[in-house]
């Protein structure tokens, strides 16, 4: 009885030695070419966030130094003297401080209002086409604008709201209205110029994402809820939006910290004389004192201001999301 423990204890310790050495082995296996591509990949991504998003981080300290005027950046960094928080205090007591923030603030919630669902409702609205074709076709027609620089698609609402030549004189003509109606000049109609085409431009692009998620639904849930009695209506209320909820939670956390941010090329084209009450907004404020008149670390500051800002935007924007929700980006 003795000697039949020991021999199956040992040829348990010898199992266990073995599959020790397997793994052993499986651990130091020789990466294949598949490997090393992969690995190539990732470090392009890391090289281009070290060289791009945190490189340029040694900048910042411009804006705590007294480098306005100086041409050559580097230098300032390195040899401008050091002012403390004068910059920041230079950008709140600045005449223009209130109007600026209003504008940021009010045309980045009218679009999180207004552009930021709609891209769902036409992705739930395109799932639901039964014709494929149609579909294709839909999704082509709305994704295209997206590939249009603005300049170019810009220059078309440009040449479409003319005084002159444009939709305001046809008005006039058609006897809509008594005279013609400068709206790329009148302050009240930018914001609606700028939901309105940023909206027409991106609205089949934004949905993709959402598109993809309902792709991945498995298709047994609408044919159990069928079975059912569901509707198209329910099967979208109580499948089709729960499924893509983690989706939507994780773009509207990105929305909410990106609440500062807006696109300057979009702005710059529609942005003139007449309209800068309304147009005027923090990216194109520090674009113009940034560069054409070279105060760096004044515009260094206030982009500091707005990162930080937009830091404490995305924490408690996933805070509240995870309290109202239980889901959220971390």
């Amino acid at each position: 009885m003795t000697d039949e423990i020991l021999t199956r204890a040992e040829s348990e310790t010898q199992t266990f030695g073995n599959a020790e050495e397997k793994s052993e082995r499986k651990k130091r296996k020789p990466w294949t070419g598949n490997d090393w591509v992969l690995v190539g990949m990732a470090s392009l991504s890391v090289i281009f966030l070290a060289v791009f998003a945190y490189a340029p981080l040694y900048g910042l300290v411009l804006a705590f130094k007294d480098g306005d005027g100086w041409l050559n950046i580097s230098q300032a960094i390195s040899v401008a003297d050091w002012c403390g928080l004068d910059n920041f205090v230079a950008f709140f007591e600045d005449p223009d401080f209130w109007n600026i923030i209003l504008n940021t603030l009010g045309l980045n919630l009218l679009q999180l209002l207004i552009n930021f669902p709609l891209p769902i409702l036409f992705a739930v609205f395109t799932a639901e086409l039964l014709s494929d074709h149609y579909k294709k076709f839909v999704q082509t027609v709305t994704f295209f604008p997206h590939f249009i620089s603005w300049a170019v698609y810009g220059g078309i609402f440009l040449s479409l709201f003319a005084v002159d030549t444009g939709l305001p004189a046809l008005l006039q003509q058609w006897g809509l209205t008594e005279y013609k109606v400068d709206i790329l000049g009148d302050p009240d109609y930018f914001w609606w110029i700028i939901i309105g085409t940023s909206l027409l431009k991106g609205m089949g692009w934004g949905s993709v994402i959402y598109v993809a998620a309902i792709a991945a639904i498995p298709q047994e849930l609408y044919e159990a809820a069928k079975m059912d009695g569901a509707n198209r209506f329910h099967k979208i209320v109580y499948i089709t939006i729960p499924s893509i909820a983690p989706t939507i939670t994780l773009f509207f956390i990105l929305s909410v910290s990106g609440l500062l941010n807006n696109g300057i090329e979009h702005l710059l084209v529609f942005q003139n004389t007449s309209n800068i009450e309304r147009s005027e907004v923090l990216d194109t404020y520090i674009y113009k004192y940034g560069i054409p008149d070279f105060r760096y670390s004044y515009a260094t500051a206030i982009g500091l201001l707005k990162s930080i800002i937009s830091l404490f935007l995305l924490v408690s924007g996933n805070w509240v999301c995870k309290k109202v929700s239980g889901k959220g980006i971390y």
